[in-house]
């Protein structure tokens, strides 16, 4: 089991930030020399799965919080931001996929977490995926909420269009959250990063999974391919993959459409079948495009 190296001694206590960002606790560690920033469950049930929510490409861990304070009362619920990323201090070893797969791994470490399910969003994905090929006794399921990288987002100018047609489909709340954190990552890390990205093996890595996985797509979501072309390719091979389409979302389906995922992650987790929920907007409609053949048969809810 992979362990952090040892703290240095921090030079002071963090401040928190003065007003917090949801229900979660907010607290710093140190984690090889590293202020970690990271929330967590305030007074998670003592027999509760841990549940890690990782953030995406330039972001911090807050445009996760709506969905993941929904979820902090029935699991362990954590979100850090990686180091280089949000609050958290900087590495020069902190810009590629393996190095916050191996973060990650170092913060569960810290925090005493021997197992857990992983939640990633966008670039999130790609770094849960690693995580589960270096550490696969260490992962519940992983949940992979719109994927990022690989040819469909290369080369970058593309890539730049589709955020920029991604960003008038998103809340506009969601600027005040993205665009700060944007600026603190800055461009010499964005260019890293993006190659980084897109040269990552994502298909690969999902194919080869062997634990529960979900793969939620929104039907607005210019960053990736049409739904059931990702379908077909999951069913190029007897997958542990459910694939959800949820209708209406865009890219940042943690942000704009909490209730939703929240519902999906839970009915996910305890193997139940994909319903909408009536209360829902008639806008927003759930779709099961794929269940690998090794994916967990839907139980009865009964």
């Amino acid at each position: 089991m992979s362990r952090a190296k040892p703290a240095s001694a921090a030079p002071g206590p963090r401040k928190l930030p003065r007003r917090p960002a949801s229900a979660l606790a907010e607290k710093w560690t140190r984690i090889d020399g590293v202020d970690v920033f990271y929330r967590e469950s305030p007074r998670p049930p003592a027999d509760a799965r841990v549940m890690a929510h990782v953030h995406g490409f330039g972001l911090s861990g807050r445009y996760l919080l709506p969905t993941a304070e929904r979820l902090a009362d029935e699991f362990h619920t954590y979100v850090p931001d990686l180091p280089g990323f949000g609050r958290s201090g900087k590495r020069r070893d902190m810009l590629d996929i393996p190095d916050l797969a191996r973060a990650t791994a170092d913060f569960f470490d810290d925090r005493g977490v021997e197992k857990a399910t992983l939640v990633g969003n966008s670039m999130g994905c790609p770094v849960i995926l690693e995580f589960a090929h270096h550490y696969p006794e260490r992962i519940d399921r992983a949940v992979l909420v719109s994927p990022a990288g690989g040819l469909f987002n290369q080369p970058l100018r593309r890539a730049i269009r589709q955020l920029t047609t991604d960003a008038p489909r998103e809340p506009v709340k969601m600027a005040r959250v993205a665009v700060p954190d944007y600026v603190r990552f800055g461009v010499p890390s964005t260019t890293r990063m993006f190659k980084a990205l897109v040269s990552y093996p994502s298909l690969e890595r999902l194919l080869e999974l062997r634990i529960p996985t979900l793969v939620v797509l929104g039907e607005r979501d210019p960053l990736l391919p049409h739904a059931h072309r990702v379908g077909e390719i999951a069913s190029q091979t007897d997958t542990h993959v459910l694939i959800v389409l949820l209708e209406g979302a865009a890219h940042a389906i943690n942000f704009s459409h909490p209730e939703q995922l929240a519902h999906i992650i839970r009915t996910f987790m305890d193997d139940l079948p994909m319903k909408n929920d009536p209360a829902w907007p008639a806008d927003v409609r759930l779709y099961e495009v794929h269940r690998g053949a090794h994916h967990p048969p839907a139980k009865d809810a009964g």
